[in-house]
This record gives C-alpha cells, sequence and structure tokens, in this order.
C-alpha cells in the first residue's frame, strides 16, 4: 500500500515516548512536509521527543496514521494472558522451587514489556535474571543454549497460537472511538494508515479481526515491526513512518490506557482517555489552532 505526497497527518501511537524528532524525508510511504500529530499511550520510547510544528505552513489535514497495541488495541493484557496460559499449560516452575507455575502480574507486566520488546527476548531475559525453569519440556532446567532455544522456541509458539485464538474470540474489541474515526476521515477522503512495532503477522490478525477486512485492505499504508531492524525500546518503526510524514516535526496527541496513565505526558498537546468522543474535525481544529499559535 502506497500514500501520495503532500498531506498533513495525524500519527496515533501508544506514547509521547514514540515521538520522535523526524528531520529527513523517506520514500518509503512518500508523505514529504506534513503537519503530523501523533496518538500514542505512552507505553514506549521514553527517550524520544516531540518537535514543534511553528516551522510549518498552514494546511489540512489530510492522513491519519495509527499504531496498533494501545490505540486500536489494548493488548497488554491479552499478551500477559497468553503468556501465563502458556506457563500454566507447559507447568513452568521459575525460579524450579517454586510451588506453582509462573504467573506475570498486571503491575509487573506492565512495567516489563517496555523494558523488553519482542516474545523471545522477555522470556530469554526473564529466565537469566531469575533462573531457568523447570517445565514439562524440560523435567531439569536447561543447561546448554540448544536447550534453551528450544524451550522458548515451544513456549513462544504455543504463547502465540493462545494469543491467536484470543483475538478470534470475539470476545476483543477495538478501543472506543477507533472505527467511527476511521470511517469519519475515509468519508472525508483522508488517507488511512497503520504502523506497529509487532510483527507483521500479528497486526495483520488483529487488524482483520478487529477492524474488518474490508477497513484493513482500504489502507493507505502498513507498516509493522518486521519492515524495520530495531524493535522497542528502539523507535525506528515510529520514525520511519513520520519520516515520511513530515520534515518540521511532529505534535502529539495521547490517548493513554489503564497502564500509562499516570505517565508524564508533557509533550502533548492534548490528552484523551480513547477517541469515543473524538471526531475528525476536533482534530483539524486542534491541529490548526497549534499551527496558528506558532
Amino acid at each position: 500500500m502506497a500514500v501520495s505526497c503532500n498531506h498533513s497527518a495525524i500519527l496515533f501511537s501508544p506514547s509521547t515516548a514514540g515521538s520522535s524528532s523526524v528531520s529527513s524525508s523517506s520514500s518509503l510511504i512518500g508523505l514529504p512536509r506534513f503537519q503530523t500529530l501523533r496518538f500514542k499511550s505512552r507505553s514506549l520510547y521514553s527517550k524520544s521527543r516531540v518537535s514543534p510544528v511553528s516551522a510549518l505552513p498552514s494546511r489540512s489535514l489530510e492522513a491519519l496514521i495509527f499504531d496498533c497495541d494501545g490505540v486500536i488495541l489494548e493488548s497488554e493484557n491479552l499478551h500477559r494472558q497468553a503468556y501465563n496460559d502458556a506457563f500454566s499449560h507447559f507447568d513452568v516452575r521459575c525460579p524450579p522451587s517454586s510451588s506453582e507455575s509462573l504467573n506475570w502480574s498486571l503491575e509487573f507486566y506492565d512495567k516489563f514489556q517496555n523494558l523488553v520488546g519482542g516474545g523471545k527476548p522477555k522470556m530469554r531475559w526473564y529466565f537469566k535474571e531469575n533462573g531457568w525453569p523447570t517445565s514439562t519440556i524440560f523435567e531439569s532446567p536447561p543447561e546448554n543454549d540448544d536447550d534453551r532455544a528450544k524451550l522458548i522456541d515451544t513456549l513462544q509458539d504455543w504463547k502465540t497460537e493462545r494469543y491467536k485464538e484470543i483475538i478470534k474470540s470475539g470476545s476483543v474489541e477495538p478501543r472506543p472511538g477507533v472505527i467511527r474515526l476511521m470511517d469519519e476521515a475515509k468519508a472525508a477522503g483522508k488517507k488511512l494508515a497503520v504502523c506497529s512495532a509487532a510483527t507483521k503477522s500479528s497486526v495483520i490478525l488483529c487488524l482483520e479481526n478487529l477492524i474488518d477486512i474490508e477497513r484493513f485492505q482500504g489502507l493507505d499504508c502498513f507498516l509493522a515491526g518486521d519492515d524495520v531492524k530495531e524493535k522497542k525500546p528502539d523507535p525506528s518503526i515510529y520514525i520511519t513512518a513520520a519520516e515520511a510524514a513530515t520534515k518540521a516535526g511532529m505534535s502529539c496527541v495521547i490517548t493513554y490506557t489503564s497502564s500509562t496513565s499516570d505517565q508524564d505526558f508533557n509533550d502533548a498537546i492534548a490528552v484523551y482517555p480513547d477517541l469515543s468522543n473524538v471526531k475528525l474535525k476536533d482534530l483539524e481544529t486542534l491541529l490548526q489552532t497549534i499551527v496558528t499559535a506558532a
């Protein structure tokens, strides 16, 4: 999917931390000289900053770029559930002396998922820090690299299938206001894109089940973690999208989640709990107000 040039855009993403300052253009999406707002829930990339829009000429809003996790879908707890189901299924005891299978609490995972990106790196990091576990895969803690890789691969494969089952179950819904805003923007002739740090297969699964196949196929651009070399906490996926969106900078609008509501949103120009009361005209007015004030 490709987006034509000369738009102003809003990027919806999970945190101000991901809204890095951008100074160069990119042909990957092909959106030079945008006015850009970024929507986030503040779960990623704490070192990044939002660039001011003072250098931007006044232009109408022409594109919306959505992140997936934290914006379209509040997925953190679903991933945590899938991990814990995998640990229970294989009776993973970490440390081995534990009387119960490993269970990552909501409080722990809220912090952990921002510390280490990717399922396999998460488990490898955790087991290195807390001791390699016993399980039905290995009765004794694996001691060599091959056995440890087998353990993690087996757990991750099972967890991934469990996550797919949860997404496909019909019990998961998009965050409030997302579908309405997408449809409103599309009806107004705006470009729509999704970028996510998650793997492409995972994002496609979520989008096809949450916004439906027709809306997904109607996107003008789609970028996933597979399209960049580095995963979080590196902000490459967002910078890649933003480079194509603007040369002058990017403003950030927060849509926070329960796990990110207490974080610092000083760099944002607006903060919302979700998009349920946010209309396209509100975003257009907000963008023009910021540009005019600057």
